[in-house]
C-alpha cells in the first residue's frame, strides 16, 4: 500500500543509495528547476539591538511566494537566533519522523570569536539562511503551520506562549513512548544508515579538529610573518646598496601575509562552517533513527501483549494497528529523507572541496608571484662605468 503523509503528498518509500565514502560521490544531482519553485526565502540585513537587560542580533527574514496557503505574496519579519530556535523545536514535536536541518550552535567554540563581530554575524547569517532554505525545500516540513507562522507572523511573543497547542497532528499522536520498550534489533537497513552516521561523524569530527588547529597554527605563522618581513625594511635602511633588494623582500613577505590571511578567513568563514553543520546533521539523523527505534519497541511489545492473552480475535486491536502504521511512516519518512540528505551532502561537499582546492591553488599563486617579482631585484646587474 502506497504511503502518504498528513497533507497528502505521497512518500518515496525506496532504500536509499547504499552509502559510500565523502568524496567518491561526488557527481553533482540535478538541483530543482528555479522555475518550478513556489516558495523563496532569504535572510540578510542583520542588526544589532542593545537594550537594558540584553544585546541581540536580529535578521530579516524576506519570503516570496505564489502558495494559495499565504493571504500575500511577499513577507518581511525580523527574527532572531532564539527564534529559529523555537522554529526547530516545533518542527521537532511535530513532524517527528522527518529528519530536522540543524541549526548553528548558539555560543562560539571555545570563546574565541566575538559574537557580535561583523565575521561572526555574517557566518551566522549564511548557516541561518542555509537552515530555512533546508526547510523550504523539503516537500512536507515546508507546508508545516509553524514554518508559515515564523515566515509571516510580525511578532512570534504570542505563539511562543502557546506551547503544544498549535501542533500538527499526525494521526492520533505526535510524541511516541520512549520508554519501557526495548527494540530487539534494528532491520539491517536502519542498521547499516547507524553504523554510517557512527563512522561519518567520526572521520568529519577528526577533520573537523585538524582543520582547527592547521588555522591555529596558520595564523601563529602569520604572527610571525609579520615580524618577520619589517626587518628587511630596517636592515635596508642601514646598508644603501642593498636597501632595494631588502626593501623587496620585505614587501614580498608582506603580500605573502595578506595571501595568508585570506587563506585563513576562507576556512574560517566557509570551510569549518560546512563541517560543523553535517556533525550536526548525522546528530539530528541519529536522534529520529532512535526515535523510529522507539516506536518500533513498542509496535513488538503490544504484538507481544496480545500473543500472550492468546484469545480469539477476529482481528488485530486498532492500537497495534495504529502503531504498525507509525512505524511504516517512519521507515519511509526516514529513507526518504536519507536519500534527500545523501544528495544534498555529494553537492555540498563537492562545492566545499572545490573551493578549498581554488583557495589554496590562490594562495601559492600569489605568493608565487611575489618571490618571482623580486628575482630581478636580487640577481647582479653589469657595473655601470
Amino acid at each position: 500500500q502506497d504511503l502518504s503523509l498528513p497533507n497528502g503528498t505521497p512518500v518515496d518509500t525506496s532504500s536509499p543509495a547504499s552509502s559510500s565514502s565523502l568524496l567518491n560521490r561526488l557527481q553533482l544531482d540535478d538541483d530543482l528547476d528555479v522555475e518550478t519553485r513556489d516558495l523563496f526565502v532569504t535572510v540578510d540585513d542583520p542588526k544589532k539591538h542593545v537594550c537594558t537587560m540584553e544585546t541581540y542580533i536580529t535578521y530579516r527574514v524576506t519570503t516570496k511566494t505564489t502558495r494559495a496557503e499565504f493571504d500575500l505574496p511577499e513577507y518581511s519579519v525580523r527574527r532572531r537566533y532564539q527564534d529559529f530556535d523555537w522554529l526547530r523545536n516545533k518542527l521537532e514535536e511535530s513532524q517527528p519522523t522527518h529528519l530536522i536541518p540543524p541549526l548553528p550552535e548558539k555560543f562560539v567554540v571555545k570563546g574565541v570569536v566575538d559574537r557580535f563581530s561583523e565575521e561572526f554575524v555574517e557566518t551566522r547569517r549564511k548557516a541561518l539562511d542555509k537552515f530555512l532554505k533546508r526547510i523550504t525545500d523539503h516537500p512536507v516540513l515546508s507546508f508545516n503551520e509553524h514554518f508559515s507562522i515564523f515566515l509571516t507572523v510580525k511578532d512570534l511573543n504570542a505563539y511562543k506562549k502557546q506551547g503544544m497547542a498549535l501542533l500538527s497532528k499526525m494521526g492520533e499522536s505526535v510524541k511516541y513512548v520512549t520508554g519501557g520498550y526495548k527494540l530487539r534489533s534494528r532491520p539491517l537497513e536502519f542498521a547499516a544508515i547507524g553504523d554510517y552516521l557512527d563512522t561519518f561523524s567520526l572521520k568529519l569530527g577528526t577533520i573537523d579538529r585538524i582543520a582547527q588547529r592547521i588555522i591555529k597554527e596558520q595564523l601563529e605563522y602569520l604572527v610571525e610573518l609579520r615580524e618577520y618581513g619589517p626587518v628587511y625594511s630596517t636592515w635596508g635602511g642601514l646598508e644603501v646598496e642593498l636597501s632595494e633588494p631588502l626593501e623587496g623582500v620585505s614587501a614580498c613577505i608582506g603580500n605573502c601575509c595578506t595571501a595568508l590571511e585570506e587563506l585563513s578567513e576562507d576556512m574560517t568563514e566557509d570551510f569549518l562552517p560546512v563541517l560543523r553543520e553535517y556533525i550536526l546533521y548525522a546528530e539530528s539523523m541519529k536522534n529520529v533513527l532512535k526515535k523510529r527505534d522507539q516506536v518500533q519497541a513498542e509496535y513488538e511489545a503490544k504484538l507481544e501483549a496480545v500473543a500472550l492473552k492468546r484469545e480469539d480475535r477476529p482481528k488485530v486491536p486498532t492500537d497495534v494497528e495504529k502503531c504498525q502504521d507509525r512505524v511504516e511512516c517512519f521507515n519511509a519518512d526516514l529513507k526518504a529523507d536519507m536519500e534527500r540528505w545523501q544528495n544534498n551532502k555529494r553537492q555540498d561537499f563537492r562545492q566545499l572541496l572545490m573551493g578549498m582546492a581554488d583557495k589554496n591553488i590562490q594562495y601559492y599563486e600569489k605568493c608565487l608571484t611575489a618571490w618571482e617579482s623580486i628575482i630581478p631585484l636580487l640577481q647582479d646587474k653589469p657595473e655601470t662605468k
